[in-house]
C-alpha cells in the first residue's frame, strides 16, 4: 500500500498509512499483558509505535533498584534510542494491558526520515511534545509533595479532559509501581488514595480498578 497522496499536484508522504500498515521492515503484532516487549540490555534494533494499549518503561540501577520512566498509550513512540550510536536497549518495555504494537526496523526508520521530511517533522516534534513532559514530570519530581505527584500521575493516566468527567486509571496499575514512580512508599501511596477516595476524587470500580475525577487537579496540584 502506497505511502504518499496527492497534495495540490505534489506528491506527500502520508505519514498514517506509513504507521497503520505493515510492509517493507515493518510488522504489526499483539503483545499480552504483562509480556516483555524488550529488556535492558538487549540489541537495539527497532523502534515501536503503539496502536492500542498501555506500556510501561522502565530502568533497573546496577544496585539492582527499578524505576518507572514512562507510561506510553496510544499513539506514542518507543525504543527511539536504537537511532543513536547504542547498540544496546537502555531500558525495558512491558505490556501493562493487551497491546497491539508496530515494530519498525532501525534502518527502515532511519531512512524514511532521512527521505520523507513529513515524516521527520512529524517525529521530531512528537519527540519535542514528549521531551516536555519529561521536563515538567522531573519538575515535578524535584518540587512537589509526593500527595501533588500522586495527583498527577493520576490524572495523567486516566487521561480525563473534562470538568469532574470520571476516568478509569489503567487496571493492572498497582500501587507499587504508582511508588516507584511518584518516588514514595507503597504505604504513603495506600494513605493518599484512601483521602482522594474519602474526598470523592478517586472511585474504585473494581479490583485494582480507579477512577478519576478531572477535579483532582484543582482540589491538590492547584493547593
Amino acid at each position: 500500500m502506497t505511502n504518499r497522496t496527492a497534495d495540490h499536484g505534489r506528491i506527500q508522504f502520508d505519514c498514517k498509512a506509513f504507521l497503520a500498515h505493515p510492509g517493507n521492515g515493518k510488522k504489526i503484532g499483539p503483545f499480552t499483558r504483562k509480556q516483555t516487549i524488550f529488556s535492558q540490555g538487549d540489541p537495539a534494533d527497532a523502534i515501536f509505535y503503539i496502536h492500542r494499549g498501555t506500556v510501561r518503561l522502565s530502568v533497573v540501577s546496577s544496585a539492582g533498584k527499578e524505576a518507572t520512566i514512562g507510561i506510553l498509550t496510544e499513539g506514542d513512540f518507543f525504543g527511539e534510542s536504537c537511532l543513536t550510536q547504542h547498540a544496546l536497549r537502555l531500558s525495558s518495555a512491558i505490556a501493562m494491558t493487551d497491546c497491539l504494537l508496530m515494530r519498525i526496523d532501525k534502518e527502515i526508520m532511519g531512512e524514511t526520515l532521512y527521505g520523507e521530511p513529513e515524516f521527520a517533522v512529524m517525529f521530531v516534534g512528537y519527540l519535542l511534545s514528549r521531551n516536555l513532559r519529561y521536563e515538567a514530570d522531573l519538575v515535578d519530581q524535584l518540587f512537589n509533595s509526593s500527595e501533588k505527584r500522586l495527583a498527577r500521575i493520576l490524572i495523567l493516566l486516566s487521561q480525563s479532559g473534562k470538568e469532574d468527567e470520571l476516568a478509569t486509571v489503567i487496571p493492572t496499575l498497582s500501587q507499587e509501581t504508582l511508588a516507584s514512580m511518584v518516588g514514595t512508599t507503597r504505604s504513603r501511596i495506600g494513605f493518599f488514595l484512601k483521602k482522594f477516595r474519602a474526598i470523592g476524587f478517586v472511585v474504585y470500580a473494581g479490583r485494582n480498578r480507579l477512577q478519576v475525577r478531572t477535579s483532582l487537579v484543582n482540589m491538590v496540584l492547584n493547593d
